[in-house]
């Protein structure tokens, strides 16, 4: 069986992690040692924080998603994510309980991509490499976005982090009455946030994208996202700094020299060339609408 060197934190007996967590249990990942915080607690059940090599996630047994993905990216990291070449190795999480994780077969000929959350471009060891193409790491993610405006979107991050100490939590958001889940079990966000804080320079904000074609994305304060996502990506932050969003990195789409836009091409095992699946009306949905507080607004 497959283990990650890093062993997984599981809080209240290894079975629950509520949205008052105690101290985290891999304090290099967080700004100020802090983990996110879920401010939903409808969030709340199922979830299972997972420490990794390089980067740490809050799994939802509800979604079989990831919540968040928290990193820590320094400008030698990033010298060392650009040495390492990239090495596919999709798998579900062992240290997840069957009835709760993601399975390759829920998005085997889906129509939908298995993007990641903390991105394997990010990673700067073989290790954290292969812990990065775990199912609990992954989100539903359409192809189009997963490729062009999304891959762009995570390149001026890193590119970023070449000069700056940043932290990083990316995550999905679900909302809305009409979701869609891989085969009644994996719940497909409609849309994804990654939000940014630069110590030094008082960069802000989150980037927020449609999980859909297009290169439409805004950037939003910390305060909107979380009312948005019901997560709290820096529970350390005065309030005043988490109202304002300052300027991202912009990303740079990839143009094609006909000048329309050029999507990479990803190996073969990551494409969905299938239409995507009809939004599903199974008791999944239902639970899941039942468990997340859609705020009463959408991004």
């Amino acid at each position: 069986m497959r283990l990650p060197t890093h062993f997984v934190a599981f809080l209240l007996g290894a079975f629950l992690l509520g949205p008052d967590a105690v101290a985290a249990a891999c304090p290099q990942h967080f700004l100020g040692a802090t983990e996110p915080t879920l401010t939903n607690p409808k969030l709340a059940p199922k979830t299972r924080q997972i420490c990794y090599t390089e980067f740490a996630v809050l799994h939802s047994g509800l979604t079989r998603t990831p919540l968040w993905a928290a990193e820590h990216l320094t400008p030698r990291r990033a010298k060392g994510a650009r040495a390492l070449n990239r090495l596919n190795n999709f798998h579900a999480d062992p240290n997840l309980p069957a009835n709760e994780r993601a399975e390759l077969s829920d998005y085997f000929r889906s129509g939908f991509d298995r993007g990641h959350m903390a991105p394997a471009g990010d990673m700067t060891t073989p290790q954290g490499m292969d812990e990065s193409f775990s199912l609990a790491n992954m989100i539903p993610q359409n192809s189009e976005n997963n490729r062009n405006l999304w891959e762009s979107i995570e390149r001026a991050v890193r590119d970023y982090s070449e000069r700056h100490e940043i932290y990083v939590v990316t995550g999905p958001i679900f909302q809305g009455e009409n979701l869609q889940a891989l085969k009644g079990r994996v719940l497909v966000p409609t849309h994804i946030a990654k939000a940014i804080y630069d110590p030094q320079s008082n960069i802000v904000g989150a980037y927020l994208a449609p999980n859909q074609p297009g290169n439409d994305y805004r950037v939003i304060s910390l305060t909107e996202l979380q009312q948005l996502s019901g997560m709290d990506a820096f529970p350390q932050l005065p309030a005043s700094v988490k109202q304002t969003a300052t300027s991202l990195p912009v990303p740079q789409l990839r143009r094609s020299r006909g000048g329309g836009r050029s999507v990479s091409r990803p190996p073969a095992e990551e494409r969905a060339p299938l239409p995507s699946p009809r939004p599903s009306t199974g008791g999944f949905v239902g639970d899941i609408l039942d468990a997340i507080d859609q705020f009463g607004r959408r991004p």
